[in-house]
């Protein structure tokens, strides 16, 4: 029965079951225990662990990042994903990102930030060499017009569902409660502003802090908190973009090409790294008719049963039904457009249309005003992951959320204080198209 052996208290009420919940529990209950305090720690999930963003994402871990902040954080979760491997399914097979001209500057800057963090990479500028260097990983590579390219030795990609039961794992195995089929109603606060009760469909829960990283749904919890839903956004050089609306939706298209997924391995016969790849060339069908002359971008894995690929993320504006949530409801040219984007990388994936296959992935992510997330104390006791879509890879924010829960101080969250809006201090922007880029 949904909700049953719902607890009344809890020291610590985590409201979803996903990757940000789930890190947060098993965290704070080992750190907790480490300190031999005895503290109920509490996961609840309106439908089950996985059932949202997380069990359906792609599942790519990278630290391709622009931005100083999200690449120092991103070190912080591969290091996460590398020692618990097994547990959470993770395939540490690398990622390589390759863009043409424009993007050189950002991704040798990329490059050398990754060095002076000791994140293993090595880069390759100019047309020829970069052909040369995928070329050394696959015979058939024919991408013309890609002048840069970064290679990630660290990183690749987890299996969705299965990582995220694993983390589930990890924090029942530390004594967290998880409860499924529990929705949040509302919260009930004292004079100070903190929450005091959890309402739910299950009955109230007496809390005494409470975190919430619930995905795409963020802005009924933010509605719920009564936290502002448009702001005055300052920018780094002091001029002030007034009213701006808080959230906005985006819908990830990604689908599956259904091959022998040993078909997509390096010359070597290794599992290959994730590719992404950002091209001003001109995109044709293996007919030769033009798809598109703009400038287009993907990236594809290897799984289990095919390739898994995604691409040309739709804005839908300020409002989105997220209930139930959206997945296998592509557009309609969409594989039109990524199989070609296949083909045009390497000859072996010539007529892989004809193998496409609408499964359930992808879905909708809910962007900050900045495009980056908020990781913040938004009231005296309520702490929010609201992660801008960059989510599922983020597997060490957890972590970073227990130890603020247990009075430190985080250097790696800091720089995703909702404040920043006020005081300006953005993070820089790269030139990928894409809005978690």
């Amino acid at each position: 029965m949904a909700g049953a052996g719902l607890p009344r208290s809890a020291e610590y009420l985590i409201v979803g079951a996903g990757v940000h919940g789930l890190s947060t529990a098993w965290h704070l209950a080992r750190d907790l225990r480490a300190r031999g305090e005895a503290a109920r720690v509490l996961v609840i999930d309106k439908t089950a662990v996985g059932a949202g963003a997380s069990g359906i994402a792609c599942g790519v871990v990278r630290n391709n990042y622009f931005q100083p902040a999200m690449s120092e954080l991103m070190a912080a979760c591969v290091e996460i994903w590398e020692d618990n491997a097994e547990d959470l399914s993770y395939q540490g097979a690398g990622y390589v990102a390759l863009g043409p001209p424009a993007q050189e500057a950002d991704l040798v800057e990329v490059f050398e930030r990754q060095q002076r963090i000791g994140y293993r990479s090595e880069l390759h500028v100019g047309e020829r060499e970069v052909a040369e260097h995928m070329r050394s990983l696959f015979p058939d590579w024919r991408a013309p017009g890609l002048s840069v390219c970064l290679h990630e030795h660290q990183g690749g990609f987890a299996h969705n569902i299965e990582s995220v039961r694993g983390l589930a794992a990890k924090a029942r195995a530390e004594g967290v409660e998880i409860v499924e089929g529990v929705e949040v109603l509302g919260f009930e606060r004292d004079e100070s502003d903190a929450v005091t009760s959890v309402l739910t469909d299950a009955g109230a829960v007496a809390v005494e802090q409470v975190v919430v990283a619930v995905g795409p749904w963020i802005k009924r919890l933010w509605e719920l908190l009564e936290l502002p839903q448009r702001l005055d956004v300052c920018t780094p050089g002091g001029h002030v973009a007034p009213d701006q609306e808080m959230w906005t939706y985006w819908y990830l298209q990604e689908g599956e090409v259904a091959i022998d997924p040993a078909l997509f391995a390096t010359s070597g016969g290794a599992v290959p790294p994730v590719l992404h790849v950002d091209s001003h060339a001109p995109l044709h069908d293996d007919s030769g008719r033009l798809v598109t002359d703009e400038p287009w971008g993907v990236y594809f894995k290897r799984d289990r049963e095919g390739i898994q690929e995604g691409s040309a993320p739709i804005p839908k504006g300020h409002e989105f039904a997220v209930d139930p949530y959206p997945g296998a409801t592509v557009e309609e040219d969409f594989s039109h457009m990524w199989a070609a984007a296949l083909s045009h990388c390497m000859q072996r994936f010539e007529g892989a249309r004809r193998s496409f296959r609408d499964v359930r992935s992808g879905g909708v992510g809910a962007f900050t005003v900045d495009n980056f997330p908020i990781f913040d104390r938004m009231r005296p006791n309520v702490y929010v992951a609201a992660d801008s879509n960059h989510g599922y890879k983020m597997v060490a924010v957890g972590r970073e959320i227990a130890r603020e829960l247990c009075g430190e101080h985080s250097s790696l969250l800091y720089p995703f204080r909702y404040e920043r809006f006020a005081s300006g201090d953005l993070h820089p922007v790269s030139q990928s198209p894409y809005p978690w880029s």
